[in-house]
């Protein structure tokens, strides 16, 4: 592998290459260190008509030894002259550099695969570049976001404000574009962790809560539709668990009216205890009453939970009326309990 000495003035970028942002301060940085100790490493170019230069991998550092008023480059030249071989050892090497940002690698997959020139497949550019198919299927899902949640992917998984990494915007690809892309902003805004992130793409993802009442729900804080997430789980175990109840509740009701079956009795029986019939009709009164009570009130089962959203987002007047209401149930169920804790309390006696 030779390397040669070619003016700057012959060698020109690659407009078509993968990698396209380059971060001001990182070429600052770069700039400063070729100034001190030279470049380390050499370009790579191939030739092109008119004797002239074409950079295959090597921007920043030709961007750096320019702005510096480099007049010669340490280059290697290739003689590749396939699109597509150029076009991978591009992205190879730059998935090698720091700064490659998400983005450009999901452009950069997205052109192999779609564009006619190079019409690749996932499982070829897989075993060309060394990255497993779910990697670059990942990737390209980034591109279903807009671009204003674009430009605020990062590389790396460390949370920042204002910010997204690839892994908080996983759990939001598959939800509509309306709802998708107000949340990976709100995700940003909030610094939300991908684990509550995930739970939060489940909230909208729930087939109980309405089209419009998500759409509600995205006036809501990172922290406020977690909030939301946690109270609807709550409500569907409290409703799995009286339905349970409910079941367990019919099962035996249907179990002690079925008729008991009876044998022949070898004597004829003989009534003769008339306490015991005067024992039956003082109860007839107190049973009749406490069925009627349980008849009219149905099994419990929680609140469904967009009435609790609902109620949240009453006027304070409503909100008042509803709450007298709530405290007019709440004093007649206490009376009943407090009656019936005296029947209980006289068996003990």
């Amino acid at each position: 592998m030779d390397i040669v000495q070619i003016p700057i003035t012959l060698i020109d970028e690659d407009t078509d290459q993968p990698r396209y942002q380059f971060d001001e301060e990182a070429l600052q940085e770069l700039m400063n260190s070729i100034d001190e100790i030279g470049l380390l490493s050499p370009i790579k170019v191939r030739a092109i008509d008119g004797g002239r230069y074409k950079i295959i991998y090597g921007n920043r550092r030709y961007k750096a030894s320019k702005n510096l008023g480099k007049t010669t480059l340490p280059c290697i030249v290739s003689h590749v002259t396939d699109e597509l071989d150029i076009y991978l050892e591009q992205i190879a090497e730059n998935l090698t550099r720091e700064g490659f940002s998400p983005i450009e690698e999901a452009e950069a997959f997205h052109k192999l695969l779609h564009e006619s020139k190079f019409n690749s497949s996932i499982k070829f550019l897989s075993s060309k570049l060394g990255k497993t198919e779910a990697y670059i299927k990942n990737k390209c899902e980034l591109l279903k976001f807009s671009n204003a949640v674009k430009k605020l992917i990062v590389s790396g998984t460390e949370i920042r404000k204002d910010k997204l990494t690839e892994d908080q915007l996983l759990p939001l690809k598959d939800l509509p574009m309306e709802h998708r892309d107000p949340l990976a902003l709100i995700v940003a805004r909030d610094e939300m962790p991908v684990n509550d992130v995930k739970k939060i793409a489940k909230l909208f993802k729930d087939p109980d809560l309405s089209a419009s009442t998500k759409d509600k729900l995205l006036y809501k804080t990172g922290p406020g539709l977690l909030e939301t997430w946690f109270t609807l789980q709550h409500n569907k175990a409290e409703k799995a668990k009286a339905a349970a109840a409910s079941k367990e509740t019919q099962q035996k009701q249907e179990t002690l009216a079925k008729p008991k079956k009876t044998e022949s009795p070898t004597a004829p029986a003989i009534i003769t205890s008339e306490p015991q019939a005067q024992s039956d009709s003082a109860f007839e009164p107190i049973g009749n009453v406490l069925e009627q009570l349980l008849a009219a009130l149905p099994p419990h089962s929680s609140l469904p939970p967009e009435s609790i959203l609902q109620f949240q987002q009453l006027h304070a007047d409503e909100r008042a009326a509803v709450l007298n209401r709530i405290d007019s149930l709440l004093d007649s169920l206490n009376s009943h309990l407090a009656e019936w804790n005296k029947i209980k309390e006289m068996t003990a006696f």
